[in-house]
């Protein structure tokens, strides 16, 4: 069968994308397959890292392709300088690989983007059957846009709220990225936008932990998640899930350090939010500054419900067990309203480990729209200090409490 491809890139910054063909069983799969192996190399692509190879890359990516795999790869020990770009799709194969060996590196300077988005470095847009994998790594070299964030850098004249996120995949249905290194995104290091069935395996994301706003995974208006298998530290979220997400899958995840794993921040603009089926089992916080958190806006209307923490260890956490419905980003700042985004059906089982500060568990809810439904079970956490206790704290939280729940439980 005759499938062709036809890919339109605006610059060779997004093919670097092209993941390691990392191990010699990959290479026999691969031949297999009878699919055509492009070599960026081959086509003039620059390894040196400092060449924009972006003419050598919309060179490869736009030749059609007469096999039902087209594997694109990245050779080992060189590095490939990528500029801004977004890979459109749709596609007509079915299937596409990048396959990086190699490391993609970021233009070090912000001016780089004049003109550009500054929101976007590499970006794949309505590309279904995408399959990013390999031992490569994808480097962001961020700290150019550190030094001008308004957020560490208030009074510096012309600081920036926006940067780039390193990885954007939206409208990219049964995809998946896979085995890959990232590191020190200007921001965001991936953002999963509205896309249904997408994976995240062990992938290996960091950052310093003073980088501002570097979350590790982002996901919105997105349905059937799965992350797992994945080592994320960096100075924001490990994940965070944001509006219009349903059936999401985090586990078997090392989080810190970072601010834990997050639901919302939901409903700044005051809009319906609709958040349900989150799963988070088998997660390992180290150091963060929160475990499992719940975040929304008084302003915000609808609802997160039928969410599931389940099998989590929390090692010196200091607020591992977190609802904030009255989640403001200036303390003080934002006025007591009669909305809110209604929480229901949480369950919390079988979580344990230490707290670095004296409340453990914090239920605060609103007083118009409370939280109902919670409920604990089977948790067990102390004070990472020799002789300190920890407790709870609940202000409008309603639920239930099974087995052994310490401390205990303020309902």
């Amino acid at each position: 069968m005759v499938v062709s491809l036809h890919l339109q890139v605006t610059s060779f910054a997004f093919f670097v994308l092209i993941l390691c063909l990392y191990c010699s069983n990959i290479v026999y799969n691969v031949v297999a397959m009878k699919s055509e192996v492009v070599d960026v190399s081959d086509f003039g692509a620059v390894g040196d890292g400092t060449a924009d190879s972006s003419k050598a890359w919309n060179f490869v990516c736009s030749r059609e392709i007469e096999n039902g795999v087209r594997v694109i790869f990245v050779p080992e020990n060189q590095t490939f300088l990528l500029h801004p770009v977004t890979f459109n799709g749709p596609c007509k194969a079915k299937e596409i690989k990048f396959l990086i060996m190699g490391r993609i590196i970021s233009p070090v300077s912000p001016k780089t983007w004049e003109g550009l988005d500054q929101a976007k470095w590499l970006t794949f847009y309505k590309v279904s059957g995408l399959k990013i994998k390999g031992s490569g790594e994808i480097n962001g070299r961020g700290w150019g846009w550190w030094n001008q964030s308004c957020r560490d850098h208030p009074r510096l004249e012309g600081c920036t709220s926006l940067a780039p996120t390193a990885m954007i995949f939206e409208s990219c249905k049964t995809s998946s990225l896979s085995q890959v290194r990232l590191i020190n995104s200007s921001q965001t290091h991936v953002l999963i936008r509205g896309t249904d069935g997408f994976i995240v395996d062990h992938v290996k994301i960091t950052a310093p932990e003073t980088s501002p706003n570097t979350d590790g995974i982002h996901i919105s208006s997105a349905s059937n998640i799965f992350i797992r298998n994945s080592i994320i530290g960096t100075g924001d979220d490990c994940v965070s899930i944001g509006d219009h997400t349903t059936n999401i899958h985090i586990s078997h995840v090392k989080c810190g350090p970072g601010h834990g794993i997050s639901i919302g921040s939901l409903g700044r603009s005051g809009n319906f939010v609709q958040v349900q089926n989150i799963r988070v089992n088998t997660v390992t916080f180290k150091g963060t500054t929160n475990g499992a958190r719940i975040k929304t806006w008084q302003v915000g209307k609808g609802y997160v419900r039928g969410v599931m923490f389940e099998n989590l260890f929390f090692n010196s956490v200091k607020n591992p067990i977190i609802i904030d419905q009255n989640y403001c980003n200036v303390r003080g700042a934002c006025k007591e309203l009669e909305t809110g985004v209604q929480i229901r059906d949480v369950v919390y089982r079988n979580l344990w480990g230490t707290s670095s500060t004296e409340v453990a568990i914090t239920l605060n809810c609103s007083r118009s729209v409370s939280c109902t439904g919670l409920l604990l079970q089977s948790i067990m956490l102390k004070s990472s200090i020799t002789g300190k206790n920890v407790r709870s704290s609940c202000i409008n939280a309603h639920g239930a409490a099974i087995g052994v729940v310490q401390p205990a439980p303020c309902f």
